[in-house]
């Protein structure tokens, strides 16, 4: 009687654990607008899942830069009652965050999420979100403008100041370039149709123009690539997608890779049972300098021998 009792409950525990690997999880993406650096994101997530061994089935939404839309998707999203939900960008993990209290929430391709309001702090985050922030090295950025032109007395930055999380970048850049000397001016847009006429006002007033994570921007990032070749004004940006799109160079953070990190964290919350509240906002576990020698000479200088021997690709 013991034996059988033994191998019904065997055979139980096999099955119970054979339905858990074979279970399909239900994902809501919320994502701002659509550019490559965000859809690297939503990919290596995808991708990192799916290596993880977790079956997944998703519900991507895309804002298209839309505030009222973006509101919208997290209601519908609470409709969904997915099993994890996942925000790529700080506005689009704003209004889940306010929506969305009785699933997890993983965040990504956010600057700040302390100052955002997402959580209470990076290593104890309290709530049912946690995530992964790309907040740039800003004064490895400074130093990286320092090292192409290194004349260079002030910077123009393009960014929408409706967007927190370039607000926070600004400040960052002001401040790392007074500590060198270095000034810096604004051009600021309120959607992506303004980065063309942005980056005009800049020429004649600015020695480089810099573009942050800027999700507006970086969307219409060709606009900016245009004035800037026009006037041989180089642009340095803060994501490698824009250098494939014509900036001259970024230190930054791989979205890709960043992506398949939060992945990562997907599948502890989904497979392993882990709570957000309990998981510490990671950062990329490292940074990739891009160069594109094609834009470096459009734009009237010469890449650096010590930038493209450190390169980890160099668009020619």
């Amino acid at each position: 009687m013991k034996r059988i009792c033994l191998v019904v409950l065997i055979f139980v525990l096999l099955a119970t654990s054979a339905m858990c690997a074979e279970k399909t999880y239900s994902i809501s993406v919320n994502q701002i607008v659509e550019h490559p650096a965000l859809d690297a994101l939503r990919q290596g997530f995808m991708d990192s899942l799916k290596d993880e061994g977790v079956k997944a089935e998703y519900n991507v939404h895309i804002a298209q830069g839309n505030a009222a839309t973006n509101t919208q998707i997290a209601s519908q999203i609470l409709g969904e009652q997915p099993d994890l939900v996942l925000a790529i960008s700080t506005s689009s993990a704003q209004v889940v965050a306010q929506k969305i209290k009785d699933r997890p929430i993983l965040f990504t391709g956010v600057t700040d999420p302390v100052t955002a309001g997402l959580v209470k702090s990076l290593e104890k985050p309290g709530a049912n979100i946690s995530g992964m922030t790309d907040l740039s090295p800003m004064k490895k950025h400074v130093e990286l403008i320092r090292e192409i032109v290194p004349s260079v007395k002030s910077i123009g930055v393009i960014y929408n100041s409706g967007e927190p999380n370039s607000i926070v970048l600004v400040n960052l850049l002001k401040k790392y370039a007074s500590e060198m000397s270095i000034d810096v001016v604004e051009g600021t847009i309120a959607n992506s149709s303004g980065v063309y006429q942005a980056a005009k006002s800049l020429v004649g007033r600015a020695d480089v123009v810099y573009v942050p994570t800027d999700n507006t921007v970086v969307s219409a990032i060709e606009s900016a690539v245009k004035v800037c070749r026009q006037n041989h004004l180089p642009l340095i940006a803060a994501d490698v997608d824009s250098v494939e799109r014509g900036a001259v160079a970024a230190l930054a953070v791989d979205y890709y890779l960043m992506g398949r990190q939060t992945g990562e964290m997907g599948a502890r919350v989904l497979r392993d049972g882990a709570k957000p509240a309990d998981m510490h906002v990671e950062t990329i576990r490292q940074l990739r300098l891009y160069a594109n020698q094609k834009s470096a000479e459009a734009m009237g200088v010469k890449l650096p021998q010590s930038v493209l021997s450190r390169a980890d690709k160099i668009i020619e």
